[in-house]
């Protein structure tokens, strides 16, 4: 069995290891990301494997692999332990948890002596033993045969032991209680129709229609012909199994061509031995022809979709004589309204049944990937009921049905699927506009170039001699003007005639030219923000007395040229943006934003005071621990507990939020901070939002000389309630004056008069800056901290935006559209970008099928890239900005301020190697370079030592000192559009356009970025592109120095730190009696606040307008659970 860690998203390396095992000859049961030790350890002993497999990279893997040990322990599970996490586990844990009773953890080490293949040669020649004799009677004996500890070995004896079978069935049969009937669901369909997500939704009504009834899946999967392996996979698509009510058992075929294995009949009857209420049986992907399952089962339900060729086609699907019930899955694809309509004329035809009306037909579409689908409510009730008819089973149900036909409720409505190539359309439509108004302009300048000599020479006197006609005639001397050639007056109506077909933009941005140059060649320039007027200096004098131009423009003469310049490139701060989206940078505020989060509130507070300390301008970055992440709490459950405050901060409430943030004044325009989270961004923003509110309730409690009253009421509240009330643990650090730490505990709203909240609310929402990431839609693609459904997280994010709208919040960020962690997946510097635009302009159709103005929400949106040492990263945000101008402009009408993007940069991960860590510097400072030369809007460079270790002090103040030493000391950094004019900088920024745009035209004909992800186009692209990578690293092709050239003559070894920072116990069980206390004052409120949620989910309210009052009361974990109960989790892809 294998999967990843619990909060750990990286999944990359354990797919890799399960390939290797399966064409090895085992059979996997694969879990994917996120699993907790109960989940692996409940799936282990189920299945009945000899080994699990696992890999830990978020941190927590000492507490994670010693508990999944004593749980097996417990359990008397003889089941092996494997384990990896690259450099993340060191060397003294790895030998700790040998001795504990982990058979092995790999290490690199091991991985540059064994290779991956002698990796798994070795797990599985460990794995490799038969785990219980065929003797069956011992298992007999215990008092529930429903135990999995006692099903699962009958079932692998079953197995793998056939002379055992008519002695095993035997015994079964005796063992059945007297006149029950359990009945069997047989579930086949062809491969790939969603079966899986079927059965899972199934099972989720199932367990919530019979409260007290159990159930079996089985589930069938192919075996290889060639290796004898298996991918055992239909358990990852499973959220809804994890209830000790229902036992699952994986099974393969271990034949070909087949889609049941031999021993499916007596496990079903070792199933009914143990009493189950329903056994639910689901066979590989079959063809046309195979009706197997209808010998196993008593209701048999066949799963298509529409996708099966011609309406011919339907009359050699055999399933369709034997199906009780027919589900029509993927019921959103086009054409799925025809094939229900064809199915039920060949039902019908099948049956003689032509006089039965459609809605008698048992064939129901459906849409199993869609939380709570009216057509999976409709296919369930059919099940029950026809079970219950045929088999007598007290199985009629009492599931409530949803009126009307399965309908998806779109994202991006099916009319607007092609939306990206329109944008492609746009963007090649404005530069064939640029070109041929260039090449008009550069043929007027020609030719009044010409007019202008010719009429030069107008007026002009001279002497003309005239040869007698006799010779003996005097020679003539006379005084000529000379006039208007014949032909100058075609060359003016010529040129007339091209002036008419200039277009009024290009000859306003023409006549306005020398206007241009004389305001940048002035000492001051000034422009608008909103309702300021800014004023800044244009030059700045070096050392040697020389004035630097802070915008250098270009000394064309040929209109040609500069209308080229100025509709393809033109200053910064004019479209389309090329060189930046503000005419100049803003004065006392670096773009440096650094990243900092460990332990829990208190300690990071401490960071980003000490990060930001003697910098005007505070901008901070918050990174968050893994159970954060995933939208969880703190606890002591072991698998948790190791992972609270490492690698992020720990913060599970409003009043964590407050003491991370406080002594920095959120509301004051010089303070920016930016949340790296993504599937519970829309609680841990209403954290945000609300320590924001309630730290300037406090400045107004002060300035209003109200402290000694409020304190009073506060003292109050916790004396009725009977608790302590909440501190900041320690001493403030240096630079934190205490604001928003008077009101812990309470929300403003409990001490001041409503007016005056509701007052200071409206203000601090619209005053308050930074961005929240909240990019669903790259987490699917690439990161993997999904928690919600993917549809109702998209739907969550609308309403933010929606709220930020209607609050009229200018200055945050609703999202941060993500390449980073696309990147540092392994997408090529293209996929980053052209994969990131998408995805950006998704959101943009997405809420304007909701009826938002694109004006309303496009100067909420930010990106976030991050920049490697590729050739394409030097135009990133050239290239960037200037699709996303034409398209917001010419496509979608955006105003100005729409159509500027900005965004973040962060020197890449991925070039951080283990490997003679000092050289580390050196790539972030050119990565920094390409970054501040164009422009990105915020930037954060990485500690040299991040590839081993949570970066120290020393480390982070040297990151921050790279940016420092540009911006302060590097001279030409003083000019603000270094890269216009270069050759090469031209060239790459129309090449990656060109090859980004062929990447929005192969996304929008998979339909769109929703139709690629669902097949899994993103990811896979990113996995090859990352595979190509690492085989040009390994074999030298792709030189990095220190690492596989330039090495060390003693050697280039992987550094151990000598410092590994964690949080530590203290922290950790601060964080878990903090929780504790928060849920105890707020024992009584938080209920109703959490129905509150669950309402404004079911009546289509807005979900983050009822989370900023629920955010008052709740922790973090209680949110995310409530809105799982309305939006469903996030369903894994294999």
């Amino acid at each position: 069995m294998t999967a990843a860690s619990l909060f750990d998203g990286h999944d990359a390396a354990i797919n890799v290891m399960r390939r290797l095992m399966q064409a090895s000859g085992a059979e996997i049961i694969h879990l994917g990301h996120n699993r907790s030790v109960a989940e692996i350890v409940d799936c282990a002993i189920q299945e009945d494997v000899q080994g699990i497999a696992i890999t830990s990279y978020q941190g927590g893997h000492v507490e994670f692999f010693k508990y999944m040990i004593d749980l097996l322990r417990e359990r008397k599970a003889n089941i092996k332990v494997f384990g990896g996490g690259g450099g993340t586990i060191l060397p003294s844990e790895i030998e700790e948890l040998h001795r504990y009773g982990v058979t092995r953890i790999y290490s690199p080490d091991d991985g540059r002596a064994m290779g991956l293949q002698g990796m798994i040669d070795h797990l599985i020649s460990e794995c490799d033993f038969e785990k219980r004799p065929g003797d069956f009677a011992p298992l007999l004996d215990a008092p529930s045969l429903r135990e999995p500890a006692r099903i699962a070995p009958l079932i692998t004896i079953a197995e793998n032991f056939a002379d055992k079978g008519s002695e095993l069935r035997e015994a079964m049969t005796h063992l059945q209680a007297k006149g029950a009937r359990v009945p069997v669901l047989g579930i086949t369909g062809t491969g790939g129709a969603g079966k899986s997500s079927l059965v899972d939704e199934l099972v989720r009504r199932f367990l919530a229609d019979f409260p007290d009834k159990t159930l079996a899946v089985l589930s069938v999967d192919p075996s290889k012909r060639k290796s004898g392996g298996a991918l055992l996979g239909d358990r990852i698509r499973m959220n809804a199994i994890d209830n000790p009510r229902v036992y699952m058992r994986s099974m393969a075929t271990r034949q070909s061509n087949l889609a049941l294995s031999k021993h499916v009949g007596d496990s079903i009857e070792i199933c009914k031995a143990a009493g189950f209420d329903l056994i639910v049986v689901e066979t590989s992907g079959i063809g046309q022809s195979d009706t197997e399952i209808t010998e196993h089962s008593d209701v048999a339900l066949y799963v298509m979709t529409a996708e099966y060729g011609a309406a011919t086609q339907l009359e050699k699907i055999d399933m369709l004589d034997f199906a009780d019930v027919i589900a029509i899955n993927k019921f959103d694809k086009r054409g799925s309204l025809d094939a229900l309509r064809d199915v039920r004329k060949q039902w019908k035809r099948n049956h003689n049944a032509f006089h039965t009306a459609d809605d008698g037909v048992p064939v129901y579409g459906t849409i199993a990937s869609q939380f709570n689908d009216p057509g999976m409510n409709q296919l369930y009730r059919a099940l029950m009921d026809t079970l219950a008819t045929k088999t007598g089973a007290p199985l009629k149900s009492g599931f409530e049905l949803t009126p009307g036909m399965s309908e998806k409720k779109w994202i991006i409505p099916p009319e607007r699927t092609r939306y990206l190539a329109e944008i492609v359309e746009a963007c090649e439509s404005y530069d064939g506009f640029a070109k041929a108004q260039a090449a008009i302009a550069r043929r007027m300048y020609q030719l009044h170039g010409t007019i202008e000599a010719l009429r030069a020479n107008v007026g002009r006197k001279r002497l003309e001699i005239v040869e007698p006609k006799d010779p003996a005639d005097t020679v003539q001397v006379t005084e000529r003007v000379e006039g208007e050639p014949a032909y100058l007056s075609e060359l003016v109506e010529l040129y007339k005639d091209l002036e008419s077909r200039l277009h009024a933009d290009c000859r306003r941005l023409l006549a306005e030219w020398p206007a241009t140059k004389r305001r940048y060649a002035a000492s001051k320039y000034q422009f608008q923000v909103r309702d300021r007027v800014i004023e800044l200096d244009l030059y700045t004098e070096t050392l040697s007395h020389l004035r630097v131009p802070k915008i250098a423009l270009p000394r064309y003469e040929d209109w040609g040229d500069i209308l080229t310049w100025l509709l393809r490139e033109n200053a910064p701060g004019a479209f389309p943006f090329t060189a930046g989206v503000f005419p100049l940078k803003r004065e006392g505020e670096d773009p440096a934003r650094m990243f900092a989060g460990e332990g829990g509130p208190e300690r990071t507070n401490k960071r980003f005071h000490y990060v930001s300390r003697g910098l005007p301008a505070k901008r901070l970055s918050t990174a968050f621990d893994s159970v954060t992440l995933y939208g969880e709490d703190p606890d002591h459950r072991p698998d948790i507990y190791g992972k609270v405050g490492n690698s992020g901060v720990s913060i599970a409430n409003v009043d964590d939020a407050k003491k991370l943030y406080s002594g920095f004044d959120l509301a004051d325009p010089s303070t920016s901070v930016s949340m790296t989270i993504n599937g519970p961004a829309p609680m841990l923003l209403g954290f945000f939002l609300n320590a924001a509110v309630d730290q300037q309730c406090e400045k107004w409690i002060r300035e209003n000389g109200q402290v000694d009253e409020v304190e009073e009421k506060i003292d109050a509240l916790y004396r009725e309630r009977g608790l302590p009330r909440p501190r900041y643990q320690g001493d403030l650090p240096q630079g934190n004056d205490g604001l928003g730490l008077l009101l812990l505990g309470v929300s403003g709203d409990e001490v001041l008069p409503r007016d005056v909240y509701e007052r200071i609310r409206a203000r601090t929402l619209q005053a308050v800056r930074g961005t929240v990431q909240a990019d669903i839609l790259k987490e699917d693609q690439a990161q993997n901290t999904c928690i919600f459904s993917t549809e109702f997280a998209l739907r969550v994010m609308g309403d933010i935006q929606q709220y930020f709208i209607d609050q009229k919040v200018r200055n945050f960020y609703s999202v941060s559209i993500s390449g980073y962690h696309i990147a540092e997946a392994g997408a090529n510097p293209i996929s980053q970008l052209a994969f990131t635009l998408a995805n950006g302009f998704t959101f943009v159709e997405y809420y304007l099928s909701r009826g938002m103005d694109i004006d309303d929400f496009a100067p909420n949106l930010s990106f976030f890239f991050s920049n490697g040492m590729d050739p394409e990263y030097a135009v990133l945000g050239r290239v960037a900005r200037r699709i996303w101008a034409k398209a917001i402009r010419d496509k979608y009408g955006g105003n100005d301020r729409s159509q500027k993007l900005k965004y973040h940069i962060q020197t890449s991960g991925r070039s951080l190697h283990a490997q003679e860590i000092a050289f580390n510097d050196i790539r972030t400072t050119l990565q920094a370079l390409l970054a501040l030369n164009d422009n990105c809007n915020s930037l954060h460079t990485n500690a040299y030592d991040e590839a081993i270790t949570t970066p120290t002090e020393e480390s982070v103040r040297r990151a921050l000192a790279i940016q420092l030493v540009i911006n302060k000391e590097f001279g030409l950094s003083k000019n603000e559009n270094p890269n216009q004019g270069a050759f090469i900088i031209e060239e790459l920024t129309d090449l990656v356009e060109a090859a980004v745009l062929a990447e929005f035209r192969a996304i929008s004909e998979r339909g769109g970025v929703l139709g690629a992800m669902e097949r899994m186009y993103q990811r896979s692209k990113i996995q090859e592109e990352s595979l190509y990578y690492e085989t040009l690293k390994h074999d030298g092709t792709l030189p990095i120095v220190g690492v596989n050239t330039f090495l060390d003559p003693k050697g280039s070894p992987t550094v151990t730190p000598p410092e590994v920072i964690r949080a530590t116990t203290e922290e950790k069980n601060y964080a878990i009696d903090s929780r504790d206390a928060f849920w105890k004052r707020n024992a009584e409120t938080a209920p109703k606040a959490l129905e509150a949620v669950r309402r404004a989910a079911l009546d289509n309210g807005n979900i983050f307008a009822a989370l900023m009052d629920a955010c008052k009361v709740c922790t973090l974990g209680q949110l995310s659970r409530a809105l799982y109960e309305v939006g469903g989790q996030y369903r894994r892809n294999m």
